[in-house]
């Protein structure tokens, strides 16, 4: 089975979530299962960005990024918050590898147009090229992936984690995507979490402005993921990472599980 997992939030800045989350994810390589890891890192790059006077602004959870930022977003995401990521992993047991979207030329970007606004250094993946992924597998390693992707213009774009893990999960014709998140699921408009959520329903809480925030670009990745073949994909509670190697063995009681309307 392959699996990719995208870890964020919370995950990233508490080093024993982060073991926990590291643990889970061993546990299932070490199941006989190919695991690839996507990672954000935002938290810590809004702390940079503010210790150089610069002001973050988000346009539906996306960051708007001038080339500075760009320039932050690659030391951080592609520097220390990856490599945090791969030392968590080989302390849990197993090689990892770091590496970013433009390493070799494994997913390439364009530029992302939201509402017609240009947000600068935003990117989408437009290709996708497993084979590093994939020789890593070979050799037994887990491949750390941080969100930046090249263009065709030569520029590093700054890619939102949600869509690179769903990017991955197509390009290596995944089984499984799994959220790692800060939030127990997506809920409803009294505050509880769906268990269920069709990829129809979320377009209808968007609407409804039920979800907002950096749960739009994480829904959206969702749908992109199993209208392009991902067979199951699952927001689930860094918190409650250690249910992850049991994600197909019994019922969890805990998150969202998406489907294709």
């Amino acid at each position: 089975m392959i699996v990719v997992v995208k870890i964020g939030g919370r995950a990233i800045e508490d080093a024993a979530l982060l073991r926990k989350c590291a643990k889970a994810v061993v546990e299932l390589a070490q199941d006989g299962h190919r695991l690839a890891v996507v990672h954000g890192g935002g938290s810590a790059l809004t702390r940079l960005l503010e210790r150089l006077g610069k002001k973050s602004e988000f346009v539906d959870g996306l960051r708007v990024t001038d080339a500075e930022t760009r320039d932050a977003a690659l030391m951080v995401l592609a520097g220390v918050v990856n490599k945090k990521v791969v030392a968590a992993i080989q302390a849990a047991g197993m090689p990892a590898i770091g590496f970013c979207g433009g390493d070799g030329m494994t997913f390439r970007a364009r530029k992302k147009i939201v509402y017609g606004k240009d947000l600068g250094f935003v990117g989408e993946i437009c290709f996708a090229e497993p084979c590093w992924i994939e020789a890593l597998w070979a050799q037994g390693g887990i491949p750390v992936m941080a969100s930046m992707a090249l263009g065709a213009d030569g520029e590093y774009y700054n890619v939102n984690a949600d869509e690179m893990a769903a990017s991955s999960a197509v390009a290596c014709h995944a089984n499984t995507l799994i959220f790692l998140t800060d939030v127990p699921g997506v809920k409803n408009a009294t505050g509880g979490v769906m268990p269920w959520l069709s990829t129809r329903q979320a377009e209808e809480l968007a609407a409804a402005s039920i979800v907002g925030g950096g749960m739009l670009p994480k829904l959206q990745a969702c749908a992109l993921a199993l209208k392009q073949g991902v067979g199951r994909v699952r927001i689930l509670p860094a918190s409650e990472a250690e249910l992850l190697p049991q994600f197909y063995l019994e019922k969890l009681a805990c998150g969202t599980e998406v489907t294709c309307s």
